[in-house]
């Protein structure tokens, strides 16, 4: 088997493109939970915390230095312990796999109802018992 058809049987499997499309249709739930976070979840919490936005918080640990009008000082950054972006971070985490908990949860409450309900039975089954009975009945 030439390498060609190794690398189409390879990619043509089912796991494969499964695992395509989830991480697609992850890409796309990225983008939904962070403009539920940050559009519609922080604005909540930081009206509830009396405007405080957390992304913004940050503990200065070293002020900005600016340069000198002769050169001598460079200037340089303010060194911040940003406190904020982490509690941003930890609760987008939080309600992403709460979204997922949810998902999966539901996901298996149908496939349950699914197992639990019996499947129709087939007609050319139903019609293939009923010859049977007969030809049973005749002998």
């Amino acid at each position: 088997m030439s390498m060609i058809q190794e690398f189409k049987a390879f990619a043509m499997r089912g796991n494969v493109v499964d695992l395509a499309v989830g991480v697609v249709i992850g890409g796309a739930f990225g983008a939904i939970v962070t403009s539920l976070v940050g559009d519609l979840i922080m604005p909540v919490i930081g009206v509830l915390t009396g405007g405080v936005d957390f992304s913004k918080q940050a503990l200065v640990l070293r002020d900005a230095i600016a340069a000198s009008a002769d050169g001598s000082i460079a200037a340089k950054p303010a060194v911040l312990f940003g406190y904020g972006k982490f509690i941003q971070t930890v609760i987008n985490f939080i309600i992403v796999a709460w979204a997922i908990f949810m998902l999966v949860k539901g996901m298996n409450s149908l496939k349950k109802k699914e197992e639990a309900a019996p499947a129709a039975p087939n007609p050319q089954e139903v019609l293939l018992t009923e010859i049977r009975d007969l030809l049973k009945k005749q002998g």
